[in-house]
Parts: structure tokens; sequence; C-alpha cells
């Protein structure tokens, strides 16, 4: 019989020939045994950033997501760590089998394989286009926009934009489909702008997923409303309507999914807000601008261990970013919302980007949110004293004096 040892190298082997020869899935890490109560499993999967090939760990607790990007040697090395102590089980998904990893009930580690019954990913080469959810083929819409040409295909100086299309709606039909199993009829997009993402995600619920769904548009400019409106109904996508005006003066309904991308500053607090009030089940906003906290912090300057960085323009930039979206994460844990706040990096060579992402809580976790409220209270007040703020926007959209 071998060893634990070389079990573990045994699957650490597969874990890396799988990686350079460009057969690896994804891993998987379940039955945690370690400290941390909160920490459920972890899960690994390939990506590329800034042309670069990481490891990207995704920690799954009970009442959130933390993400950590390692490079392939690191990561590597990781999963060893995380295998020999705290997880019990781990398995590796190739396209060609899964590999096994569990430790007995004596503590001894066997491996075993069996038939892989997931899909080959496609090619990430260059020379290859990777299929994507919006295929540009037949979609007057994006003709309209001017992202293709009549031909279907994509004009050279619309790649990136195209390309940053169909990585939000990956994003998203992944948060859809967790979402009641995909069971959404109400979608609001909050400063819809020119409509590329609220087109896209109409196209993907009604021709991809096959829902009856209603998704509306708001947006204060009147031409880029007009404009829309008229694309929708060119390419006959009944369900979908542009309204004008501002996110604050929109009369929000009952729904399902709200989102809001890249609305500046504040903006974002009342597109939450309208979110928590039509009781939405899943609440998806890419900040932009955390000018509102920035100048709280600098107006009230708190002397701490924090001092040292925040003397620094970019630093402070950085520190009002994070504690505005932490702020708001609690929030909406605070109004029963299960947070992910994690920053992903455009395939189209765009800045990067963080998305706050809040998912209405079911179940026991209802009955347990009244009792852990305090304690959320707590924490934004401890922050904002920490930091030297004396208020949050969305607070005051919640809570007004």
């Amino acid at each position: 019989m071998m060893s634990n040892q070389s079990q573990l190298q045994q699957f650490r082997d597969l874990l890396s020939s799988s990686l350079s020869n460009a057969t690896f899935l994804k891993v998987s890490l379940g039955n945690y045994q370690g400290n941390d109560k909160e920490l459920k499993n972890i899960y690994i999967r390939k990506v590329k950033i800034k042309r670069n090939d990481m490891l990207s760990f995704t920690y799954r607790y009970k009442t959130r997501d933390i993400f950590k990007n390692l490079g392939i040697a690191e990561g590597t090395e990781m999963v060893s760590n995380l295998i020999s102590n705290d997880f019990k089980v781990a398995t590796l998904f190739t396209t060609e089998k899964e590999i096994v990893l569990e430790h007995n009930k004596k503590d001894v580690i066997v491996i075993r394989e069996k038939a892989n019954v997931l899909t080959t990913p496609q090619s990430s080469s260059h020379d290859k286009e990777k299929r994507r959810l919006i295929q540009p083929a037949g979609k007057s819409y994006l003709e309209a926009l001017k992202i293709t040409g009549p031909d279907g295909q994509v004009y050279k100086n619309a790649q990136d934009k195209y390309k940053q299309i169909n990585q939000y709606i990956e994003i998203l039909s992944a948060l859809i489909r967790d979402y009641k199993d995909g069971d959404v009829h109400k979608v609001v997009d909050m400063g819809s702008g020119k409509g590329y993402l609220t087109f896209a995600l109409y196209d993907y619920l009604h021709t991809v997923l096959k829902l009856d769904v209603q998704v509306t548009g708001v947006e204060f400019r009147e031409d880029l409303v007009t404009l829309c409106n008229s694309i929708a109904k060119e390419s006959g996508f009944e369900l979908l309507n542009f309204v004008e005006g501002t996110i604050q003066e929109f009369e929000v309904p009952k729904l399902d999914l709200l989102i809001a991308l890249h609305a500046c500053d504040t903006a974002t607090d009342d597109a939450i807000y309208k979110g928590i009030q039509g009781g939405a089940g899943l609440i998806v906003v890419a900040p932009c601008c955390h000018k509102q906290i920035r100048r709280e912090m600098e107006a009230n300057k708190v002397r701490n261990e924090c001092s040292v960085l925040t003397k620094y323009g970019i630093f402070m930039e950085r520190q009002a970013e994070m504690v505005t979206d932490g702020i708001r994460a609690l929030i909406l844990e605070y109004y029963g919302y299960k947070t992910k706040v994690f920053e992903f990096i455009s395939d189209a060579h765009t800045p990067k980007n963080v998305l706050v992402v809040g998912t209405k809580i079911t179940g026991q976790a209802i009955s347990q949110l009244e009792a852990r409220r305090p304690e959320i209270l707590k924490k934004i007040q401890e922050t904002k004293t920490y930091f030297g703020i004396r208020y949050h926007h969305l607070e005051r959209l919640l809570w007004p004096e």
C-alpha cells in the first residue's frame, strides 16, 4: 500500500500534468475538517489574467465567498497543502477523467478514477475564438449598436466591447442559474446607457434560457432612451423597454434581478436601495468613483494604524473603495442578502473591476438573521469610527435621520 505522502505526490503530479497538457477543468475540495467553522468548500479553476495563466481559488463560506488568484506553481503548492491537512476529499476534473483523493476513516489516503461527464473546455489559444454565450450572427441589435456589420462579423474596433459584453453575461448567467433555479421574471438595469448589456442580457434570457422575462433599462439621457426603444422594437424584443429618468426617480416594481454597472459614486447606493426596496432576489453592482466616502475620510482624518497608508493619495483612493464597498456588503447582509465582493479582469483589457453581489437568503438563514443584525450594525459603526466616516450614503437612504 502506498503511503499517504506518495498518494499526495501522485495527486499533485496528476494536477500538474493536466495543467501543462491543457486537460485541466477544475478542482473541488470538500469535507473540510479545519478550524474555520464558516469555511465549507474551495473550488479552483484556471484563469488568464494579464495574459498569464493563474489558478483562481473560490473559498466558499456560509455567508460569503472569498476569491484569491495564484500563479500556477504557487497554486499547485496551495492545493497540495490544503489536501494534506484540512480537506479530506479532493476531486480533479480533467477532460479525460475525474481523479478523487480521499482520506478514509483511518486517515489513509486513497485515490480512485472514473470517467468524466464534464464537457471539454474551449481552447484558450489566441488563434481560436472562444465560444461565447452571445454569438454575433443574426443579432440585429448588435448591428444597430455598431458592434457587428450586416454580415454578422464583429468590427475590429468593437472587439473589446463584444468580449466585455460576453464576460458580463457569463458572470450573470452563473448567478442567475444559482438563483431559484433561474426563476427570473423581472429585471431592471439601472443606468443602462446605450444598452449594450441590457440587450445582450434580454437576448440570453429569452433565446438561450427560454425565460419569459420583462427587462427594463433606466437611463436619464433622453436620446439614448429613444435609440434603445427603437432598437428593441426593430429587434422584436417585446418584453424589453427603456425608461427615461434617474435611478433616484425610478419607481421600482417588485423584481428578481437588479443590475447597476459603473453607476458613479452614490448612484450605486441609489441602485442598491432600489433593489432592496423592490425585494430583488439578486442585486449585482459594479461600483465606480467612491468619492463620498473618500471625502469623509479626508475631512475627518483619524490617526490609527492605517494613517501611514492614507496619507498617500493613491492609497487613500484604494482604501476608500474598499471601505465603501465593504459597508455596502454589510448593509446588504443586514437586509438578508448573502454577499460576494470579487474582482474580475475583463478579457477586453479594461481596468480591474469589482462586483458586489447580494443574493437573498432563504430557509433557516432567515430565522438566524434577526439575531445577527445587532452584530452587523456594530461592525458598520466600528468601521465608520475607525476611518472617520460620519455617514455612508446608503445608510441615509435606508435609515433617514
